[in-house]
């Protein structure tokens, strides 16, 4: 029986976005083990990525009012679904993927046992099916100074007015960084850089992942994020619920993408750089800047490999020259870019059960 409960909760995980693939080793398992109790686990499954009401949850699950609404704010606090408030109203509760969502909130837990387990379940998981290729969680956006004004950036492309949309601020440590820190790896890149907006600062705040900042700092954490050459990715939607600022030696995400054939096809992004090889004067600035190695040294100059490119705009802010500049790719390379974060994750959830 309870094999069965926590194979059920793969199962459910797996139709949310970004999925959760088995293990044949029963790693998976394992893992659920050990951040589900048998009752979360349970009740876990009768959420949805709609927020829904503690008694509405109770009554699908066939529990007592009280006593779902004592473990879903439970499972909240240790990071297991979302929970919205109840700062106005009743609180809400919604499921969260695997990644990103479930795995993030572990920031705070990243004991020996959990990385134990983490390492086993990642070094084992196998995908059986492709994973939908229409939206994404995260897209890539330039730094602020790789923009010109003769580029036509829209508001949801530029990081200040995605951030200037927002009034509630919280900063959280980088999971991946942590997590490869923990295990002898990593990199120097600052760790507190994991920035949340919204109802993702207020749930982040309350349940002790991240401290509340205001605006200001925020711009200040970006600012560090470009000096320690970090790629933004915020989620995939015109109103973002976080910003991650990433390196290609710990992120998840973007240390896959810089280990596709071309990374350009594999990131959601609505820019690529442009080079006029004239204009370099060879500094070599823009190799260290760049996360995809996507330039390299040629003679007294550099080369830009496009297939690379994923359009961070890196090397362009500090191209001294002005050789490097960034360009709009095309508009039938243009992604859909859903309203909010919840919205993609709909969007996401969709296409997968269509495969």
């Amino acid at each position: 029986m309870e094999k069965e409960i926590y194979r059920k909760l793969a199962e459910h995980l797996d139709r949310l976005p970004g999925g959760f693939a088995p293990s044949e080793t029963g790693a998976d398992l394992r893992l659920l083990r050990r951040l589900f109790t048998l009752e979360e686990a349970d009740l876990a499954t009768h959420l949805t990525l709609e927020r829904e009401e503690a008694q509405v949850i109770a009554a699908r699950a066939g529990l007592a009012l009280a006593e779902a609404e004592q473990r879903l704010d439970e499972m909240a606090r240790k990071g297991l679904i979302f929970a919205v408030g109840p700062e106005e109203g009743p609180a809400l509760y919604q499921a969260v993927p695997w990644v990103v969502g479930i795995y993030e909130f572990q920031v705070n837990n990243l004991n020996e046992a959990l990385l134990e387990a983490l390492g086993d379940y990642w070094s084992t998981a196998k995908r059986v099916k492709p994973q939908a290729p229409i939206t994404s969680q995260m897209r890539t956006i330039p730094v602020g100074r790789s923009i010109e004004p003769r580029l036509d950036v829209l508001p949801y492309e530029r990081v200040e007015a995605l951030v200037s949309a927002h009034e509630t601020f919280a900063v959280a440590p980088c999971i991946c960084r942590r997590h490869d820190k923990l295990e002898g790896r990593g990199c120097d890149a600052p760790e507190e850089s994991c920035l949340v907006f919204g109802e993702f600062a207020q749930y982040y705040v309350r349940t002790g992942r991240g401290r509340s900042i205001d605006r200001a700092e925020v711009m200040d954490i970006l600012d560090r994020a470009d000096a320690a050459n970090l790629v933004l990715q915020p989620t995939h939607s015109k109103e973002i619920s976080a910003i991650c600022c990433c390196c290609g030696c710990c992120c998840g995400v973007l240390g896959w993408i810089k280990h596709q054939p071309k990374p350009a096809q594999a990131v959601t992004s609505s820019f690529i750089a442009q080079f006029e090889a004239e204009t370099c004067t060879g500094c070599w600035t823009c190799l260290e800047r760049c996360q995809m190695e996507a330039l390299t040294a040629n003679g007294d100059r550099v080369a830009l490999d496009r297939d690379r490119c994923i359009g961070c705009g890196l090397c362009v802010s500090t191209c001294p020259s002005g050789a490097l500049t960034l360009a709009r790719k095309p508009g039938s390379a243009q992604a859909h870019v859903p309203e909010d974060f919840f919205g993609a994750w709909r969007e996401i959830s969709q296409a997968q059960a269509e495969m």
